[in-house]
């Protein structure tokens, strides 16, 4: 049987990764505010509709609008712990999701425990 689980996959900071991840991070908030108009936008176009419950639109597109600005807040924050952490720091960066093999008589202790992927200059130095 197989399991998926998700990796945390971790960015060791040097100045050319730090200056790569900054300009990602700076996208990535970009693109989320401009999703968060669009919603903002598209819902406006549903609520005046008729025949569609406002309240209902509301709450859709809310929860949606809501979700990218908590993603826009870890976006930024990932962004001061940039600017803070030294050279050889680990930053976590993305998570990515792994296939696990589990098979009667594996141990579970070792099936569950910690593991990460640790990333130097676009090159993996630790999967562990």
């Amino acid at each position: 049987m197989q399991i998926i689980r998700k990796i945390p996959v971790k960015q060791v900071l040097t100045e050319d990764s730090r200056a790569q991840l900054k300009e990602r991070f700076y996208e990535r908030c970009t693109q989320l505010d401009k999703e968060c108009r669009q919603l903002s936008f598209e819902q406006k176009k549903l609520e005046r509709k008729s025949g569609v419950s406002k309240t209902e639109v509301e709450r859709r597109f809310s929860k949606e609008i809501s979700r990218r600005r908590d993603q826009i807040r870890w976006t930024e924050h990932q962004l001061k712990q940039l600017e803070v952490l030294p050279n050889g720091s680990e930053l976590e960066t993305d998570e990515v999701e792994a296939l696990i093999e589990v098979n009667e008589g594996d141990s579970w202790q070792e099936l569950i425990e910690e593991r990460q992927i640790v990333i130097q200059d676009g090159k993996v130095i630790r999967a562990r």
